[in-house]
């Protein structure tokens, strides 16, 4: 299962307590992307930055490699999309897993990629 940036921080939410069983039991994996991303986030507080890193330590970040390239420069000549969610999607096909995130209308047009929203599981 690949869990993107929006997991994660979802997560991170007292109220979301499925979502991280949900997470622990499915191996978590992320793109580097979603590293950046969440890690990155200018506003991040020290207590959520540390919860984060945690998280991180404990997941398989998965690097750019030429396949993930290749990937996302495909699906960018396929349709429009940012370049994060297409070295997303990218590494979520070329690691053969799910991808897990809130924005599956962003993802659902790519046929060869499984997409679901764990929030949606757990209600």
């Amino acid at each position: 299962m690949l869990i993107d940036s929006n997991i994660i921080i979802y997560a991170t939410q007292p109220e979301h307590d499925l979502l991280r069983q949900f997470i622990k039991k499915h191996a978590p994996a992320v793109s580097v992307v979603s590293y950046i991303e969440v890690l990155g986030y200018h506003r991040l507080q020290e207590t959520e930055r540390l919860l984060l890193e945690k998280f991180f330590q404990v997941s398989e970040v998965i690097p750019l490699s030429e396949p993930i390239v290749k990937q996302a420069v495909a699906l960018r000549q396929r349709q429009r999309m940012s370049l994060g969610d297409s070295i997303v999607a990218a590494t979520a096909l070329a690691y053969g897993r799910p991808l897990a995130t809130r924005n599956v209308e962003d993802f659902v047009w790519i046929e060869e990629l499984t997409v679901l929203d764990p929030l949606l599981l757990s209600e």
